[in-house]
């Protein structure tokens, strides 16, 4: 289990690099392809429109076993990110980038089955969260090493080398991942037929607008760090790898209290935290420590919820629909950042570049994703299975 875990998290570490690596490279990028930095802004909003669409693809893949559809998916990221390196103008790198991310929500929500399909009772959420600590690890250390690369060398040797991790991870899953049965094939319609319930929207919902409040501020995080925090643009790489260390801190935190507590239960708690440094990120003065320190406090939150999420959708998704839920957290995930960077924005605009103002528009969104898993928990997990986890312990 171990081994398959550790190639998953090789894929995580290749999206969760190529998704965020492109608003550190921006500048570079923008340079090379002759075009403004307002333009080029579509190049991040390419990949999340492709993470959108390109979850539709379980659709037609819900016969196909979850392994060869993660070697599909990487061959895919692969393709995307040698594209968007050896693109000669804006609009191939744009299309580069929305081939890169249309496998990026189908090959979380695949990868999270089998994770949870691997792992021993009682551990699934576990399991579910070192999968995603790729990700997270691509926050502390793909995502600034990006950064470096296009100041010093080349934005393309960033994608070069996110080509060369999914060929690795092509590898690795051949090797280490078992045959897995595909999810009953409950026909087209069926594999949304979870979505007929009141209670996947709440979760979907808590994900999209949590994420909007959080993204109100992060999209800025770097201005926001050098006007309010003081430090200088060179320093900004190092508080990204603090920040990416607090997440993959959250992740793991996440996973373990999800597998003794409730699940919704615990993504509130997240998200509580995340309003909780929004609201101080807005009425705090601003100086090293307390930019550095909220930084930290609300990247540890933005991951803890991430597994908690993660496996509500597959378990609501049972008997058919396992992979379209895991994909569903993704699209609302991305399309929560793509609102939340517009919002922000608007924030900024509105208060003079106040940059204050972002965390103040995202908080109202942060309190209504917290009365959703709040809601969510009192309705759907009164029953915390608590007699049935316990373990014998034989001294």
């Amino acid at each position: 289990m171990k081994k398959s875990l550790l190639a998953l998290a090789c894929g995580a570490f290749a999206y969760g690099a190529a998704e965020f690596v492109m608003m550190g490279i921006l500048p570079q990028a923008a340079h090379t392809m002759n075009v403004s930095i307002p333009t080029a802004g579509n190049f991040i909003s390419a990949y999340a429109i492709g993470v959108c669409i390109g979850a539709t693809m379980l659709v037609f893949g819900r016969k196909t076993g979850p392994k060869k559809l993660v070697l599909l998916f990487m061959a895919i990221a692969l393709v995307g990110d040698v594209f968007s390196a050896l693109a000669i103008n804006a609009p191939l790198l744009i299309i580069g980038r929305f081939i890169a991310g249309l496998p990026h929500g189908a090959f979380f929500g695949t990868a999270a089955l089998i994770a949870k399909t691997l792992a021993e009772p009682g551990k699934q959420a576990k399991a579910v969260s070192l999968t995603i600590t790729g990700q997270t690890v691509a926050n502390m250390l793909g995502v600034p090493a990006g950064t470096l690369l296009a100041e010093h060398l080349s934005w393309r040797l960033a994608f070069l080398i996110l080509a060369g991790v999914a060929a690795l991870t092509i590898v690795l899953v051949a090797a280490w991942v078992p045959y897995i049965q595909p999810v009953k094939d409950a026909g087209i319609a069926g594999q949304f037929r979870f979505l007929t319930k009141p209670g996947p929207w709440m979760i979907l919902g808590a994900t999209f607008t949590g994420n909007v409040g959080i993204f109100c501020w992060w999209s800025y995080v770097s201005p926001w760090l050098q006007q309010v925090g003081g430090y200088r643009s060179g320093t900004v790489p190092l508080l990204m790898m603090l920040a990416g260390s607090a997440m993959v801190i959250g992740g793991l935190i996440g996973g373990h209290i999800t597998d003794r507590w409730r699940s919704a239960g615990t993504a509130a708690l997240g998200q509580l935290v995340a309003a909780a440094g929004l609201m101080l990120v807005f009425l705090l003065p601003g100086s090293r420590l307390n930019t550095a320190v909220l930084t930290f406090i609300i990247a540890f939150a933005l991951f803890f919820v991430s597994t908690p999420q993660q496996l509500l959708l597959a378990e609501a998704g049972k008997g058919g629909g396992e992979l379209i839920g895991g994909a569903a957290v993704q699209i609302a995930f991305n399309f929560g950042n793509a609102v939340g960077s517009a919002v922000g924005g608007a924030a900024l605009n509105a208060s003079n570049m106040n940059y204050h103002f972002p965390a103040l528009g995202g908080l109202p969104f942060a309190v209504i994703a917290v009365a959703l898993l709040v809601w969510y928990s009192a309705k759907f997990e009164t029953q915390t299975d608590a007699l049935e986890r316990m373990e014998v312990i034989e001294v």
